[in-house]
């Protein structure tokens, strides 16, 4: 069996300042850079992407591949329409090619589910649409999303099965692609889809709310498991990426069944356990001054880091890693001075910093500017630039290997980075973004985490993966920023008036 195979990766935050161009694509940073054809299957096979988990279980199946490209890129807005239709162009050359070759037997996508263009509100959906008029209506197409996954009709009704990650911090994502070749598998041997039941939520939930590592999630997605096992399904709960302004924005419940029956009695009890009681789903979040407070009061009698999430900076989201709230909070609060060295942040994005720190040199001091206020929503603004006189502790290239439960192997690229001490804060810059999701990160810069009294992360919850272990506390932080850890802040336009924007 000849199965196509291709991804395109982009969660789009339609209230950031940034878009996703092609260069962004071609980069990758976070992401692997753009690959085509076999390039990708060596690249990629058994990597932590579900494309690499789908390659290694299609391939012990003794399925051929005929691999197109894979494209990811940083959560930011839009992805412009010369990015998509690039993307999508060179998957629809590839799949002509495949068509008129070996043939195609069967199509496998790794996507998203919560990618926004500049021209589409739902280019995932546009994207099986062109793929499904190529191959037509016989030829099965299963696609794994992101957890985040703002799913549509339109994505449900032409697939033929689609699977999400069921963790997050999302360390399931090789174990989605082996799920989605299994989905296909079933697809194969029925000879004919399987049935599909759905249900919509009819309320946003707010991203430090999606945690797996803690209620309620954790035990929603251990009944999740309960029920496949009893219903013989194939669940998926998709809890949204609640900052992107499209219709379809929110959680989505679905399951891929043997009859209409186990399909909907276990949509139907997963849906009863995710709807209520609503409260739940409530997170609490601290002032910027209020959390760096309380983190060093924690801190004084702790034997391991408090760990700040400023996540309404989070890079992993939409935002560009370079809001200074955290940073203002922690000089006002006097933290460096109280714990001095033993007080970190980072990544702050900036470019700038980073080359004036690399012309002075280890050990000089500098005048600089550190970070940069952006837009956010209705008009407002993030703080302003902190300027002050530093001193340059470690220099590096940025070239990282990620060792924590995320993306453990993958190579990160930041470009030129730096730390700079001010006011006994140690200050982890770079020149590209990323979020704070891995150790490593820290490290790159000559910061031992472990060693930290307080650590700031830009990240909302991927942090938690590598970072909980050695965290003696958790606090989240709301700090101007691109990300709405609250979507009752955002000014929606096209979300219908049924759906609530708290739980």
């Amino acid at each position: 069996m000849n199965v196509f195979i291709a991804g395109f990766q982009h969660e789009t935050n339609t209230f950031a300042p940034s878009r996703a161009d092609w260069a962004a694509f071609e980069a990758g940073s976070g992401f692997p850079a753009y690959r085509r054809g076999g390039e990708m299957v060596q690249a990629y096979r058994g990597r932590a992407l579900p494309i690499g988990g789908f390659i290694v279980e299609a391939e012990a199946r003794g399925w051929t591949l005929s691999p197109s490209g894979w494209a990811g890129a940083n959560p930011s807005a839009h992805v412009t329409r010369d990015a998509f239709e690039r993307i999508a162009s060179d998957i629809d050359e590839d799949l002509r090619a495949a068509l008129a070759g070996p043939g195609v037997d069967a199509v496998y996508l790794d996507l998203h589910g919560a990618a926004v263009a500049e021209h589409l509100d739902d280019p995932e959906g546009e994207l099986l649409a062109r793929i499904r008029t190529r191959v037509g209506a016989d030829v099965p197409i299963v696609a794994s999303l992101d957890l985040h996954a703002n799913v549509t009709a339109q994505m449900l009704a032409l697939a033929d099965g689609l699977v999400a990650y069921r963790t997050y911090p999302h360390v399931d994502t090789h174990d989605t692609g082996v799920l989605a070749a299994r989905l296909l598998a079933r697809r194969l041997a029925r000879g004919s889809r399987e049935r599909l039941a759905v249900r919509r939520l009819d309320f946003l939930l707010p991203l430090n709310a999606q945690c797996t590592m803690a209620a309620p999630a954790d035990a929603i997605y251990e009944e999740l498991k309960r029920l496949d096992a009893q219903h013989g399904t194939v669940l998926s709960f998709a809890m949204g990426f609640p900052a992107a302004d499209i219709a379809e924005c929110g959680p989505v419940i679905w399951a891929h069944g043997e009859t209409s029956e186990a399909a909907e009695a276990a949509v139907a009890a997963l849906f009863a356990r995710v709807d209520q009681p609503r409260s739940q789903w409530q997170t609490a979040l601290l002032a910027p001054e209020a959390a760096v407070r309380e983190a060093m009061a924690l801190a004084a009698d702790a034997q391991q880091p408090v760990v700040i999430a400023d996540t309404q900076d989070n890079p992993g989201a939409g935002g560009d890693s370079n809001t200074t709230g955290l940073l203002h909070a922690l000089l006002a609060c006097g933290a460096g001075a109280r714990f001095p060295g033993q007080v970190a942040i980072g990544l702050l994005a900036d470019p700038e910093a980073v080359a004036a720190a690399h012309a002075a040199g280890e050990g000089a001091q500098i005048e600089v500017r550190l970070g940069r206020s952006v837009p956010t929503w209705g008009g407002q603004f993030s703080d302003p630039p902190v300027a002050v006189r530093a001193t340059v502790r470690r220099l590096g290239d940025g070239q990282v290997t990620l060792r924590g439960p995320m993306g453990a192997g993958a190579q990160v690229r930041l470009g030129p980075c730096a730390c700079l001490e001010v006011q006994g804060v140690l200050v982890g810059l770079s020149t590209l973004k990323s979020q704070m999701l891995d150790r490593e990160l820290f490290r790159c810069v000559g910061i031992e985490p472990e060693a930290m009294k307080i650590l700031v992360n830009k990240s909302s919850v991927h942090f938690r993966a590598d970072f909980a272990p050695i965290a003696s506390r958790i606090l989240v932080a709301k700090a101007a920023g691109p990300m709405a850890a609250d979507p009752a802040d955002l000014p929606w336009t096209k979300l219908p008036p049924s759906m609530a924007l708290r739980p």
